[in-house]
């Protein structure tokens, strides 16, 4: 199983509305796609960020169709704007050597495979993913 845990703050000009608006788009996510066997948005009780959202996959290839189905797309498309920090890793319970190296792998596809998102990403004020920032 991979734990796909995303951070985030929004940015501080947003009002409510907009804020609760990126927040379903997460839970569009979770509610949408197949791969998504289970999933949790809300506060995050950390400093440093407000919100966080949890997405379970059970494996690499439930991951590459997280990243593109067309609610993550959607999500990226509207949200990284809307940010003003945001962090993505992953905790998994696989014992394979090479899996840190694999999610890397499948993000590099996803940022190749979409370029429009990739230049969203490289603008984006403070965005870290597994592989990589922003």
């Amino acid at each position: 199983m991979i734990f796909h845990i995303n951070r985030l703050t929004p940015k501080a000009n947003l009002g409510d509305e907009q804020v609760e608006a990126c927040l379903d788009l997460l839970r569009e996510v979770g509610e949408t796609c197949p791969a998504v066997k289970s999933y949790v948005v809300g506060p995050h009780p950390v400093e440093g960020f407000a919100y966080g959202a949890v997405f379970v996959i059970e494996d690499l290839d439930g991951y590459y169709e997280y990243l593109n189905h067309p609610a993550h797309l959607r999500l990226e498309l509207e949200g990284i704007g809307l940010l003003a920090r945001f962090e993505a890793f992953d905790l998994t319970d696989s014992d394979d050597p090479e899996i840190k190296a694999k999610i890397e792998q499948v993000q590099a596809r996803h940022f190749a495979e979409h370029p429009e998102i990739a230049a969203l990403v490289a603008q984006a004020a403070s965005f870290t993913r597994p592989g990589g920032e922003g």
